[in-house]
């Protein structure tokens, strides 16, 4: 975990490319009222080597819902030509998905910028929620830098843009894992473990899963999950207060 965890200086290079990007963003929208924030696995600090930065622009200016996209595209692609750019600006493109991005590499590390996403924001306010319940010296950030490092290097099943498993599912499948076993996980290896083995058991033509237990995929659109005793008895980690 020590070769491949955040140390200080990824989070000093990362913490300076997400603050040139979001001086940046303010440059560009100016005078309007924008600000942007990371989100993800950066402030969670559970990024691999190789992983990218996502922000988000917030803005009370409606009218940059459509255009903010194109116009900051603009700005980079203005700023990449400048030969007085602090940090070297490259691959500027704009992903026009169900969620639409701006993605672009900055001093070689590929920031993905969107807008208005307050879900990513939600979710990493969860996550280090989880981990503050979790405890044992951020055991649940740990084991998700080893099961991303074993879905990344190892399996090569981890990377949404290319068709592969996202980093949220990833993060949904721990979840899974710590909610039923925390009461006989210790270590990230042992997270790791009981990943693996749960997950080439469960029957994935018939089932899929949510945090509190798996769902049969014939129920949809009216689904129930099957909730899961834990193991080693007891309640599920992740109480109704925290899942609300």
């Amino acid at each position: 975990i020590e070769r491949v965890q955040p140390c200080w200086e990824s989070e000093q290079r990362r913490s300076l490319v997400a603050g040139h990007m979001a001086e940046l963003i303010k440059r560009c929208f100016a005078p309007a009222q924008v600000t942007a924030y990371t989100f993800g696995s950066v402030p969670l600090k559970t990024y691999l080597p190789d992983g990218d930065i996502d922000l988000s622009i917030f803005t009370s200016d409606t009218s940059l819902r459509d255009s903010w996209a194109p116009q900051l595209q603009a700005a980079l692609e203005e700023e990449a030509r400048s030969p007085h750019a602090i940090l070297r600006v490259r691959d500027v493109q704009v992903i026009n998905a169900e969620v639409r991005l701006l993605k672009c590499t900055l001093d070689g590390i590929v920031v993905d910028v969107s807008f208005n996403q307050i879900g990513g924001l939600c979710t990493l306010a969860f996550l280090e929620s989880v981990d503050r319940l979790v405890g044992n010296e951020h055991l649940f950030k740990k084991s998700i830098i080893l099961v991303k490092a074993w879905c990344y290097y190892e399996s090569r099943l981890l990377g949404a843009h290319h068709g592969l498993i996202s980093t949220y599912a990833l993060e949904t499948l721990v979840l899974y894992v710590f909610n039923m076993y925390h009461a006989v996980l210790s270590s990230p290896l042992e997270v790791l473990h009981t990943f693996l083995v749960e997950f080439s058991e469960f029957d994935w033509e018939r089932y899929c899963l949510s945090i509190p237990g798996r769902i049969p995929s014939a129920s949809f659109p009216n689904y129930a999950v099957e909730g899961v005793r834990p193991v080693g008895g007891g309640e599920p980690l992740l109480g109704p207060e925290l899942m609300a």
